[in-house]
């Protein structure tokens, strides 16, 4: 029973925990910025670039992805702007415009190419692939320190590892200046800070959780996650960084909840399916927000 789980369950488990994780840190400075379609926005523009990278390259290595989602980035970043002085619509027009606009051509390029036919299609483009992420070379928990079982771990897996610890490291090293440019960037820009420095600093903290998580868990949860933990634990809490400390609880929770019930919830009941791993732990994300909207207590704010 242990041998079976450790095989079919722990390494998905273990990718959406660290997958929820890395999109609730960046998640935090764009629910307090107020730019979390920002972070929508970018889960969706990278599909192009991914799909780009893809094509040109054949591999899903993080290196080549980022740069292609970077590329795809820059891009969206500089169409909103020619838009709005063009059109001078509001700013969250010209986003949902480019962004809308970008995934569907990468849906397109994507179904239209060669990469269509392997694990890298619209459907894991959508919820993932959460559920083929197996290690089947594990016995048991002894697995757990054999180089060789250690070997064969999905890639995903280290691959979030490492990325999370970068963004710790860059939201440790940059605690200071990002915190004093998302409340007041006047004062921030008094203090020699940069605004615009840190802005491009959470973009690319944005970008390598979007990129990390989407690989793993589609662009369902990168959406859920980079938002409900954070504005969640908005609502508990008026201290920044224990805030984000909230939010990663939260995202480890909704994480486990969600696969859990995924997996197990319908063997419960008595049926003989299983529910999609992404929509359930981004419906354990809403009803989290939904309950902290109702009794958390920093709810009413003033006017």
């Amino acid at each position: 029973m242990y041998a079976e789980f450790i095989q079919l369950s722990l390494t998905p488990l273990a990718v959406a925990v660290l997958a929820s994780v890395v999109c609730a840190i960046p998640g935090n400075f764009l629910v307090l910025r107020k730019q979390s379609m920002l972070g929508d926005a970018i889960s969706h523009v990278i599909l192009l670039g991914l799909v780009g990278v893809f094509v040109l390259t054949d591999t899903l290595s993080t290196g080549p992805m980022l740069a292609g989602a970077a590329v795809a980035a820059l891009l969206a970043v500089a169409l909103i702007e020619t838009i709005q002085r063009l059109t001078h619509i509001e700013p969250g027009a010209a986003i949902g415009v480019v962004f809308t606009t970008m995934f569907a051509a990468g849906v397109l390029w994507l179904e239209q190419s060669r990469s269509a036919t392997v694990h890298f299609d619209v459907e894991h483009v959508l919820y993932g692939n959460l559920e083929s992420l197996i290690w089947l070379d594990a016995t048991g928990w002894h697995s757990l320190w054999d180089r060789a079982a250690l070997a064969t771990v999905p890639v995903a897996l280290p691959r979030l590892i490492v990325i999370l610890a970068v963004l710790i490291v860059m939201t440790s090293v940059g605690w200071r200046p990002l915190k004093a440019a998302t409340f007041d960037q006047g004062f921030a820009a008094s203090t020699g800070a940069r605004p615009a420095v840190v802005s491009a600093l959470l973009l690319a903290m944005v970008a390598l959780a979007t990129v990390a998580a989407f690989q793993a868990v589609g662009a369902i949860i990168v959406v859920a996650m980079l938002t409900c933990p954070a504005a969640s634990a908005r609502l508990l809490t008026n201290n920044l960084a224990a805030q984000v400390g909230i939010s990663v609880l939260l995202a480890a929770i909704a994480a486990l909840a969600g696969y859990t019930l995924a997996a197990w919830g319908p063997h419960w009941l008595g049926w003989h399916k299983s529910l999609s791993a992404a929509g359930m732990i981004a419906s354990m994300g809403g009803l989290i927000l939904a309950l902290a909207c109702l009794y958390g207590p920093c709810r009413h704010r003033p006017a």
